[in-house]
């Protein structure tokens, strides 16, 4: 058990890609519109994802090689749809978790003073954009990936310490009995919202991708990375996300179910308001509990998502074009930065846009990889000891099933 423990890495680096806005503002506003009424809708996406996502780290443990190496073997054709969808979606992703970031780091720690280069103003929260990616790539390329490693695990614990300790406290300040009584939306507003909802959580699919490659670097790094280790590991990951989900969940619902507040779709605001709620709600303690518990799911995901776009576009490139040297890990993560910051800067007017792109081809591949993730860890790429048990065959037909019907759905209510 504790050769397993110190063998924790990648796993909470998907939790810690994964537990973001999915969490901090989807899973918020489900318990605040509908109080836990959706935990069945939390509870089943986790269940039909989970197989796709773990196919990752056991494909990568099993065989030495990333998922994108195994998409190469089915085909180059499947390697580079995954290079386009990447090279689609990654500025805006980024740009978007960072936003939210930055929003939470001037209500926490305080606002710059505005400034303008020319006719464009560069308020507070983008200052504090470029600050927080700047520092998320001193930290990623000084210490690599055994700095992100060790970093994540202080991140991971102290998210869920204090998620924890916000939930018990709001638990023990609440007279009312919290009802698990489910909902399923019947207006279109709210099935949109459940959509959306359900699509973000614990995380896209290519994220599978991202755990495939740490547990390769894992593996490099330690020499003792085996198929089990990555499993306890991946595991523990996985169902910090379903706890964290919950906890978070749990306190819309406690804070702000039925309270008649409305958010706002402006990132600094809506971290304001969701940090300053829970203060009024529970006390000034509060506000660094959430603050913390808020700032810490957020900033672990801008840095893993910066760390994982550049890796897996550097080894796609590699593999798509093969004498692609400069083209590196330092090459994409300075482009993800520079993009980033380009998108904030001149095309904030179309963020809403670029990010309905990236929620729409988000949903829309989701059976694309789990049907391709469950193609190769069943086929002769992957050792037989390492292919999936009946009943994980069983999960992963019904998962591709419900993945396809529910991108249809998504499809009809746009």
């Amino acid at each position: 058990m504790i050769a397993k423990l110190k063998n924790l890495g990648p796993g909470l680096l998907f939790a810690g890609a994964a537990i973001g806005v999915s969490h901090l503002v989807q899973s918020t506003r489900a318990g605040a519109d509908f109080g836990m009424g959706l935990l069945w809708a939390l509870l089943l996406v986790n269940l039909c994802k989970y197989p796709f996502f773990q196919f990752g780290p056991r494909y990568a443990t099993a065989t030495g090689e990333s998922l994108l190496d195994g998409y190469k073997k089915l085909g180059k054709g499947v390697l580079l749809i995954y290079y386009i969808l990447n090279l689609a979606t990654m500025f805006t992703i980024q740009t978007a978790v960072t936003i939210v970031t930055a929003g939470l780091a001037a209500n926490l720690f305080g606002h710059f003073d505005s400034f303008s280069i020319g006719n464009t103003i560069i308020s507070s929260t983008e200052i504090w954009t470029m600050v927080i990616l700047l520092v998320c790539v001193a930290l990623l390329t000084i210490g690599k990936y055994k700095l992100l490693d060790r970093l994540m695990k202080v991140i991971v614990i102290t998210l869920t310490i204090s998620t924890f300790t916000a939930v018990s406290i709001a638990l023990s300040n609440t007279h009312q009995p919290v009802s698990l009584i489910q909902i399923i939306p019947d207006n279109s507003l709210d099935i949109a919202f459940l959509i959306a909802f359900m699509g973000w959580m614990p995380a896209p699919l290519d994220v599978s991708v991202w755990q495939s490659l740490w547990a390769v670097q894992k593996h490099k790094d330690t020499k003792t990375y085996t198929p089990e280790k990555s499993l306890f590991d991946f595991n523990i990951g996985y169902l910090s996300t379903i706890i964290i989900g919950i906890g978070f969940l749990l306190l819309g619902t406690l804070v702000m179910y039925k309270s008649g507040e409305s958010f706002s779709s402006s990132a600094s605001v809506f971290s304001g308001q969701l940090i300053n709620m829970y203060t009024k709600n529970l006390g000034n303690w509060a506000y660094i509990i959430i603050g913390i518990a808020a700032f810490t799911t957020m900033f672990s995901t801008t840095l893993t998502t910066l760390d994982a776009s550049p890796r897996a576009m550097s080894k796609a490139t590699q593999l798509l074009f093969k004498k692609a040297d400069k083209l590196n890990y330092t090459f994409w993560i300075s482009i993800l930065t520079i993009g980033s910051i380009c998108i904030f800067l001149f095309l904030a007017s179309e963020m809403g846009l670029l990010i309905q792109l990236a929620t729409i081809l988000s949903f829309v591949t989701a059976p694309f990889f789990s049907i391709i993730n469950y193609k190769l860890i069943s086929s002769k790429h992957t050792p037989v000891a390492w292919r999936p048990s009946k009943k994980l065959h069983i999960l992963s037909w019904l998962g591709i099933i419900f993945l396809i019907g529910f991108s249809i759905w998504y499809l009809t209510t746009l």
